[in-house]
């Protein structure tokens, strides 16, 4: 991505950028990693559900990973017939049963109490499997860490088994990580679930190994591959993973503009157009994300403070090579997952319009207004 051309040819800020190039980057990889292992992979569209990023990755995919009824009406509009669509989540309103049985090709349900609501609905539709919670953690905060203690996300391991349904189960799904960038959880996990499955696994007709893992920073899979062809070939199953970080996370950026500059407690303070609540999980995790043109041996270290009344609303501390003046045009990256699928209208502040770009040419595809803002707030008598 040309940074200086981005600030020249986008004239408003905040904006939220898509860079084409780096989508495609990480789906080819990804379908590298198919042909090679044989698994399906799914775009887990609730990292970033833009109708022009699922477009360009369908012909790419297998089909979406979808975490709700809108995501998974989404993803049929998109696809039209033409791809898998898998649905997870601890939530299932029973009167979206039924819509959902015909909307989506496979179900992980999270439980076994909403898995006998489901199939009890679905009637063959659909082929409705089990999430499991495998008791491993990998996470040290256990805010993002889905097997934590008290876990609501998935059936214990060790009751699947003993389960009245076990003989309708037809797939299992887990997901155990964020953000990995080895397979070494994965091993693990797969290494307790034949422990307790046994030849039971080839009862199944699929598995679906989740998301966490950052597929395009992982250099040797050669250890996944091997894997997942050896559960092919031992088990008969479809195996499936379903990357949502690894497929936008490097490909977006979000662009703002300097409207204020003072000291506070002898500290330079830059006020930005945009806010921690147009990337919510800086303020979630209280990380500060990566920016372009910061230097850590900078002679100017700055606050780069969101323009809501927040006081946390912060990106942190950073540091540039000359002081930054209003005016100034900053470019925070690798924001493409999470952040505009978050976003907020916090304080009325409006959402940043949304550009793509394939190198050569950058357009708008989205903008908000104060009609839009309206409608949300607005009621009707």
């Amino acid at each position: 991505m040309d940074i200086q051309a981005l600030k020249d040819s986008i004239p408003t800020s905040p904006a939220f950028v898509i860079d084409e190039a780096e989508v495609l980057k990480a789906l080819k990889a990804l379908v590298i990693l198919r042909e090679r292992s044989g698994c399906k992979v799914l775009y887990s569209i609730k990292s970033l559900p833009l109708s022009a990023v699922m477009e360009l990755s369908k012909s790419y995919l297998d089909g979406f990973s979808v975490s709700s009824l809108f995501e998974a009406r989404l993803a049929n509009e998109v696809l039209a017939g033409q791809g898998s669509i898998h649905l997870t989540t601890p939530g299932i309103r029973p009167d979206e049963i039924n819509e959902l049985t015909t909307l989506c090709s496979h179900i992980s349900c999270n439980s076994i109490s909403q898995f006998r609501q489901v199939a009890s609905v679905a009637q063959n539709q659909t082929s409705i499997g089990l999430r499991i919670n495998p008791k491993l953690s990998f996470t040290v905060d256990e805010r993002y860490d889905p097997c934590r203690l008290y876990s609501k996300l998935g059936a214990d391991i060790s009751d699947v088994l003993s389960a009245a349904i076990a003989e309708q189960i037809k797939g299992l799904h887990f997901h155990t990580v964020f953000s990995a960038t080895d397979y070494a959880p994965l091993m693990q996990t797969l290494d307790k679930l034949r422990h307790f499955m046994g030849k039971r696994l080839a009862e199944l007709e699929w598995l679906n190994l989740g998301g966490g893992y950052l597929f395009d920073q992982i250099n040797d899979s050669s250890d996944l591959i091997e894997l997942i062809g050896r559960l092919k070939n031992e088990f008969n199953l479809d195996v499936f993973i379903e990357p949502g970080n690894a497929v936008v996370g490097k490909a977006g950026y979000l662009l703002a503009t300097v409207i204020d500059c003072f000291n506070s407690d002898g500290k330079a303070i830059a006020i930005l157009d945009t806010s921690v609540n147009h990337h919510p999980q800086v303020f979630e995790y209280q990380r500060q994300p990566e920016m372009c043109g910061h230097d850590p041996e900078g002679l100017y270290p700055v606050i780069l403070a969101g323009s809501t009344c927040l006081a946390g609303d912060l990106f942190g501390e950073y540091r540039f090579n000359q002081p930054l003046l209003v005016g100034d045009k900053l470019v925070f990256k690798q924001v493409g997952a999470y952040s505009l699928v978050k976003a907020n209208r916090f304080n009325g502040y409006n959402l940043p319009d949304v550009y793509m770009t394939n190198g050569e040419q950058i357009r708008r595809i989205k903008q908000h207004t104060y009609q839009d803002y309206r409608q949300q707030w607005v009621t009707e008598e």
